[in-house]
């Protein structure tokens, strides 16, 4: 299958300079919910390097219920005590609306859309601070893991703290 040759021979590029088994806590204790956006590198963005800190990604940076999830996980069975929400500028779920979403991916895949929900972010920086409400109310997320809102500029580089 020659569809996957260039990231199967870049893998095995990786292994061969790949240092063995990490262990699983977040080695700093950090976690970062952030977007899907490949212009966000969070570890190095953070100073942080493999097994530093755990993770979750999805459109928007949203704190979903699949987020609050791995959060839970992250603080009780993987070391985490500080939690970071990092959406950024210039982002495709703060800048369209769900039907503009529905429309060009409509247009993309010659199928109708229109009953996909694409959850867009209206106001990022208000869905930034309901989400670390949500995280900070968590039963589950103690009242002593840290939690902070930041909103990460693709252009320059820089985290802006928000919440």
């Amino acid at each position: 299958m020659a569809d996957f040759d260039d990231l199967l021979a870049a893998n095995r590029s990786y292994a061969e300079t790949h240092s063995g088994p990490q262990e699983a806590p977040a080695n700093t204790g950090v976690m970062v919910v952030t977007c899907m956006d490949s212009r966000i590198d969070p570890l190095p963005m953070l100073g942080l390097e493999l097994g530093d800190a755990k993770v979750f990604r999805n459109p928007g940076a949203r704190v979903t219920p699949q987020a609050l999830e791995a959060l839970v996980l992250g603080v009780h069975l993987l070391g985490v005590d500080r939690i970071l929400v990092v959406p950024h500028t210039r982002c495709a779920m703060a800048s369209a609306s769900e039907a503009e979403l529905q429309r060009r991916v409509t247009e993309a895949a010659g199928t109708d859309a229109s009953g996909q929900a694409f959850g867009v972010v209206e106001d990022q920086e208000g869905e930034l601070r309901t989400g670390i409400q949500q995280i900070r109310e968590h039963p589950l997320i103690p009242a002593g893991v840290l939690v902070g809102g930041f909103l990460y500029d693709v252009d320059t580089g820089l985290l802006e703290r928000l919440a």
